[in-house]
């Protein structure tokens, strides 16, 4: 299979992302996260405030959130610092191939001026750093018209993520900035269980979206991706999903996912991502919400299909290897890579 585009929406931008304290990149004692800067290797202190959150009491630092403090609230280096951590952070998204660069910042604060201060903060200083454009990524209306606003709309249309039945009150910001937008196939008052209620989700959702003058290759469809650790099944019926609404639509619209979702609470999550970001092409996807990093095109291309890893990964996502039994006994043998 050639793969010749994947649109990636890049996920690295967002508050709720960490890094677990006694990691490789934290140094705890000293209290700064590590990063690497084209070789050059650079420390973003850890503001004083999230060392004594929740958080930090059970191993874990919000770095995003790290940053954002100190580019807003910081002196002197540990203010650059933190600036400089969002810059690198975008520029290398930007060179991995990513499409669009979200930006969350909910979980950023409590306080909804703060966050949306954060959030025009963020988009202004992601914008100095890399070309692309910004997916605003936002569960709060008023941040989500926030983000648009700052968006610079000349290095082009950037993306509302997400809009679905249930966060209708969204279309007034999408009729007004005519974004992009990830149309998430949740329902009014749930997640879809099955392939038949993504559609039915659907096929209420798109209709209100190209009446407020979104072209269909604006839209990029969410199907919705719910974990294996969960349900053996979930990565079946994703891609049941995905083949689904690619032959309802045809080739007008795009369909994505947050591939990484279907991994969590399994071991060797970035081999499991990209048999899985493979296999959503193959049924008709072109995109993901993911890390450039570790997804892309070019990335997805060169993995080996035929290899014993990626061979028991995708049996893992098919449901064909029940609980999962051969690819943990695998990653415990040091099998896969």
């Amino acid at each position: 299979m050639q793969i010749k585009t994947f649109i990636v929406i890049g996920e690295n931008i967002h508050c709720t992302r960490v890094l677990k304290r006694d990691g490789n990149l934290v140094d705890a004692a000293a209290h700064v996260i590590r990063y690497d800067d084209g070789g050059k290797k650079k420390t973003l202190p850890i503001p004083e405030i999230l060392l004594k959150n929740a958080d930090w009491e059970n191993g874990k630092i919000k770095h995003c959130v790290a940053a954002i403090w100190q580019g807003l609230n910081g002196q002197g280096p540990a203010q650059e610092a933190g600036r400089d951590y969002l810059r690198v952070m975008a520029a290398k998204q930007e060179q991995a191939g990513a499409s669009f660069l979200d930006v969350n910042v909910d979980e950023f604060s409590m306080d909804l001026p703060e966050r949306i201060k954060a959030m025009q903060w963020t988009a202004a200083l992601v914008q100095g750093a890399s070309r692309l454009p910004l997916s605003i990524d936002s569960s709060n209306s008023d941040i989500m018209r926030a983000g648009l606003k700052a968006c610079e709309q000349a290095r082009g249309r950037p993306m509302v993520n997400s809009i679905s039945l249930e966060r209708i009150g969204l279309l007034g910001a999408v009729a007004e900035y005519k974004p992009a937008v990830v149309a998430s196939a949740a329902g009014e008052k749930g997640l879809p269980a099955t392939t038949q209620e993504r559609l039915d989700n659907l096929g209420r959702l798109i209709p209100q979206l190209t009446a407020k003058g979104i072209q269909m290759d604006w839209i990029h469809v969410d199907p919705l991706v719910y974990t294996i650790s969960t349900d053996p099944n979930n990565g079946k019926m994703f891609l049941a999903a995905v083949q689904a609404i690619r032959a309802k639509y045809g080739p007008a619209i795009h369909i994505i996912g947050g591939l990484s979702n279907v991994s969590f609470g399994m071991p060797a999550r970035k081999l499991i991502n990209q048999a899985f970001a493979y296999l959503s092409v193959e049924a008709g996807g072109d995109g993901g919400i993911v890390d450039p990093l570790q997804i892309n095109a070019k990335i997805l291309q060169g993995l080996d299909t035929k290899a014993e890893p990626f061979q028991l990964a995708k049996a893992l996502l098919l449901g064909a290897d029940e609980f999962g039994m051969n690819f943990i006994a695998a990653h415990r043998e040091g099998k896969l890579g």
